[in-house]
């Protein structure tokens, strides 16, 4: 009696957990795989496959050994549709890699620079002419941590203004700020600024 509980107990909690967890983990470096082979890491990509495929054979073997246990198709199932969401959401943690911020607007965009410039950000300003006239372009390229420091900028400064964002595979020349801004703390000097400035 004591083994039947065991063996239940094995096939129809253990390891469909094991298989769930097993699954979430290959898809979320599969997702985190491509994510760095798109950005040029070659480095992380072929060690990152290996992990992902070993994990897989191991969820793999337990389905095929378990064809009877419909508890298994569904952790598996579920496992990659979750795998694919932690996956997303470990790469919005990490943050690697470079991204344009491309910012557009009809009114004076002085303050914004001088904020920008303030904050050690690299920036290249020049006039332009829209459908409805004279425009300004502001294009910046940051560390993804940094956007939404950098978009907290231009909806304080000029909150009418198009922005656009794209991921930059390579740059020859980078300009990074000075400080990595995380936090409202950054946004407080240039607000104390943009204050002293009226």
């Amino acid at each position: 009696m004591l083994n039947m509980i065991d063996n239940n107990l094995l096939n129809w909690i253990v390891l469909p957990l094991f298989i769930f967890a097993a699954r979430i983990l290959d898809v979320s470096i599969g997702t985190l795989r491509i994510i760095f082979m798109s950005r040029g890491r070659m480095i992380f990509t072929p060690v990152l496959g290996f992990i992902e495929i070993l994990i897989w054979l191991i969820a793999i073997r337990q389905i095929f050994n378990n064809l009877n246990n419909p508890l298994c198709y569904i952790a598996f199932a579920s496992g990659f549709a979750t795998g694919n969401y932690v996956g997303i959401w470990l790469d919005n943690k990490i943050a690697m890699g470079l991204q344009v911020v491309r910012i557009i607007t009809r009114y004076d965009a002085n303050a914004l620079v001088h904020a920008l410039k303030e904050n050690g950000f690299g920036i290249t300003y020049i006039e332009g002419e829209g459908l409805s006239g004279k425009v300004k372009i502001i294009f910046t390229l940051i560390q993804r941590r940094n956007l939404p420091e950098v978009i907290s900028m231009v909806k304080h400064f000029n909150p009418k203004a198009f922005f656009s964002v794209e991921d930059v595979r390579m740059a020859s020349e980078k300009i990074y700020p000075k400080k990595a801004l995380l936090s409202f703390g950054g946004r407080k000097k240039w607000l104390k600024m943009e204050k002293k400035g009226k």
